[in-house]
């Protein structure tokens, strides 16, 4: 067996459906937070201290200022398996509250855990994506907190014997940031299960609680303190989506909490090889607010240490509010004393084999910076190869375009341009769309070879995207042949000049850019079929011989 596991008594789900947990918070920290971020809310001023508006600024150039920030991501994927992680409740987001619960998961007395392997598989296919080195024998351990959306009392989870560790993540920056290539460590990659949710009332007075999401399989991978800017931290936590989506192993959408991402930052002097005091930041559904917000605290731990005031940064759990782009105090951070790890009794040790290991290597598929890698190598710019490789389904689209023909270059230049614009309008993913990879390629074609312009082009891919068919049965149905025929281009360039007398004798006195306006009439009087070449060429002679 390559994944060796004790089965566990599964025990009936005894609840109704739609039975419903309520908590009253009015005691308990969460509202005193809820009430606190209203009321700061409410009392501080609007407008940004110029101070923070200036510390933003100089921010980039930390260097400059002496300082440097310090890093680090705790990414939890929330995976798509059928079942829960340790019982057969169905994962299905979505679902009314607390209707896909049972006694394992909610935490009842007798009862037993007994480990999905689809768990295993997923856990197996990520940490062979991130580098990492797995650990053929691993076990799960009890972190023990209080909350109250977590039944049991204590999270199962993975403490001093992860599933993987040591691995890393090759990320490429956008143009836009400033380009280039960099790598980050990778700490290590865990199996865990998640809590219920809370469902905080508009007055903060009291708290419903969904358990559907507890015992819901997640994957915690705790990256190095290697990145340096929120720009390098966002781009991190998104190629970990591309990853999860990439695999499979989950949607990765963090408006749904399916991808979350905490992150803990600390600022030192430079030099100092010791870390500041860290800050972890929750309550991000965005990447760009992870940068935001990872450059608000940079800007106010450096504002601080500036001010002689560095002791006033604690470690703690701070809150990204959106509506005033700051960060508040959520709560004091937990010590790892704090969670009394201990090994997990009723589960076995998940013992690896390397046959399973391999079988799951082999069914991998290319990932994101192997596509990067040899669509920079088809001489694509980096701006097309980070689009490209951004969605598998994108990439997928044009790995098939390419596979019937079609030059790298234009099949690009169509998918990143009229076909996405088309696509975005409409709200519709490439797959959804009535294009097929094979049109794409044919209607490259037929403009490479001249039956048809780029203009003319433009109208056909909108008829394929929304209504499909062949790029042939549109060209004879709209009759969209364009026109290469010298003598019916120089009859219709001939007829524009002589009904623009006023803009022929305006271009003779020197005002040639109204070439492309002649050009423009002509394309106008040819319904956009005559052909750009031999229109310029034409037009061009003409132009000339009358001046």
């Amino acid at each position: 067996m390559a994944l060796t596991l004790l089965r566990g008594i599964r025990t009936p789900t005894l609840l109704r459906a739609n039975f419903s947990l309520f908590c009253t918070t009015q005691r308990h920290p969460l509202a005193h937070f809820t009430t606190r971020v209203e009321s700061v809310q409410t009392t501080e001023p609007k407008a940004v201290p110029k101070s923070i508006q200036q510390a933003t600024k100089e921010a980039a150039e930390q260097k400059i200022q002496g300082f440097e920030s310090v890093i680090g991501i705790e990414t939890h994927v929330q995976l798509s398996t059928i079942t829960k992680a340790f019982c057969s409740c169905t994962n299905n987001y979505g679902s009314q509250p607390n209707s896909t619960v049972c006694p394992t998961c909610m935490g009842h007395p007798g009862t037993l855990p007994v480990l999905n392997a689809k768990v295993v598989e997923c856990a197996v296919k990520m940490s062979l994506a991130l580098n990492c080195k797995i650990s053929m024998t691993s076990k799960f351990d009890r972190k023990q907190y209080f909350y109250p959306d977590l039944p049991k009392g204590y999270q199962i989870s993975q403490f001093d014997i992860p599933i993987a560790e040591k691995g890393y993540l090759d990320v490429d920056i956008p143009l836009e940031f400033g380009g280039g290539h960099r790598r980050f460590g990778v700490t290590r990659v865990h199996m865990e299960e998640d809590a219920g949710k809370l469902l905080h009332s508009e007055s903060g007075s009291y708290s419903q609680v969904d358990l559907n999401r507890a015992g819901v399989p997640l994957l915690e991978i705790v990256s190095e303190p290697d990145m340096r800017t929120g720009i390098e931290a966002a781009e991190y936590g998104a190629e970990i989506q591309r990853l999860v989506r990439y695999l499979g192993v989950g949607n990765g959408n963090m408006d749904e909490g399916s991808l979350r991402c905490d992150v803990n930052i600390s600022v030192r002097p430079i030099g100092q090889s010791e870390f500041g005091t860290k800050v972890e930041i929750k309550n991000m559904n965005s990447f760009s607010a992870i940068s935001r917000a990872i450059d608000y605290e940079i800007s106010r731990q450096i504002l601080l240490h500036k001010g002689s005031q560095a002791d006033q940064i604690v470690q703690e759990t701070r809150l990204w509010d959106e509506s005033s782009q700051k960060t508040f105090t959520m709560r004091k951070k937990e010590g790892l004393a704090d969670y009394r790890y201990f090994p997990e009794p009723d589960l076995p040790e998940v013992v690896l084999t390397s046959e399973y290991i391999d079988e799951i290597r082999n069914l991998m598929p290319e990932l994101p910076e192997a596509k990067r890698r040899r669509y920079e190598n088809m001489g694509l710019s980096m701006q097309d190869v980070i689009f490209l490789a951004n969605d598998d389904k994108v990439a997928h689209f044009f790995d098939s375009t390419l596979e019937h023909g079609a030059d790298a270059k234009l099949a690009a230049n169509w998918i990143m341009g009229d076909i996405t614009a088309y696509l975005k309008d409409e709200k519709l993913s490439i797959d959804e769309s009535k294009l097929t990879p094979l049109e794409l390629s044919e209607m490259i074609a037929y403009i490479k070879n001249g039956t048809i312009s780029g203009k003319i082009a433009k109208e056909i891919v909108v008829d394929l995207i929304a209504k499909g068919g062949t790029v042939k049965s549109v060209i004879e149905e709209k009759d969209l042949v364009q026109i290469a025929d010298p003598a019916a281009i120089e009859a219709m360039v001939d007829q524009v000049l002589a009904d623009n007398p006023k803009q022929l004798e305006q271009y003779r006195a020197g005002k040639t850019k109204l070439q492309g306006y002649f050009a423009g009439q002509v394309m106008k009087a040819s319904k956009g079929k005559a052909s750009p070449v031999l229109l310029n060429k034409i037009l061009g002679e003409k132009l000339k011989g009358s001046c």
